[in-house]
């Protein structure tokens, strides 16, 4: 399975980035900064929520209901007529139940590193959110997720998933690197707070939710 940032890097990635940049008025290669910054981060956030029962049975719920992939069949259509207030509403949603009071920190944090405000980040969140559920529900009806156990390990095959020059390229654009070699050491060294611990795009963004 690929990764999502394998998934941004294709067509259909290029297409969402291209319609959340005219939707929200920003430019195309910040939007792809923030959103290659932004979905690892939503699913690690998502993955933590689903280690409960309860949270698992609430993504499970969402994304066999309404969440159920259908977004991402009519793109053109969300993104042609500008993007509709029950989407963004439905986005805000997501954001406060996957990140709850941690949201202005992802969004500080992204706008940091993406050279862009967070308010603006904020609306490419509300706008992106929709369409990742979206994401996970077309995998979820194609690998048939059923359980608790099926939702933890489909987000942690997205995260993990990746090819070796997308991980290579999101930790630059964390860091906007010098290529020494320790970009790895440098992103947990600022994500996890000083904790050297190497475990792949997940175990370093584990660090921004409290994760060990």
């Amino acid at each position: 399975m690929s990764g999502i940032l394998d998934l941004l890097n294709s067509d259909l990635g290029k297409t969402i980035i291209s319609g959340v940049a005219g939707q929200t008025n920003q430019p195309q290669n910040k939007t792809q900064d923030v959103l290659t910054m932004a979905l690892p981060v939503l699913m690690q956030a998502m993955k933590r929520n689903a280690a409960t029962p309860q949270g698992a049975e609430g993504l499970l719920g969402a994304i066999s209901g309404k969440h159920d992939g259908g977004i991402l069949d009519n793109l053109s259509g969300l993104f042609g007529g500008g993007v509709d207030s029950n989407v963004l509403e439905d986005g805000s949603k997501i954001l406060d139940h996957v990140l709850g009071g941690k949201q202005q920190h992802v969004e500080n944090f992204l706008g940091a590193k993406a050279g862009m405000d967070a308010g603006s980040v904020a609306q490419i969140l509300k706008v992106a959110a929709p369409i990742l559920m979206g994401v996970l529900g077309k995998q979820a009806k194609q690998q048939n997720v059923s359980s608790s156990n099926g939702i933890e390990s489909l987000l942690g095959g997205l995260l993990t998933g990746n090819s070796p020059q997308q991980e290579q390229s999101f930790l630059e654009s964390i860091l906007d690197a010098d290529g020494d070699g320790s970009v790895i050491d440098d992103v947990a060294g600022m994500v996890l707070g000083g904790n050297k611990k190497k475990g792949g795009l997940g175990g370093l963004l584990g660090g921004l939710f409290g994760g060990k």
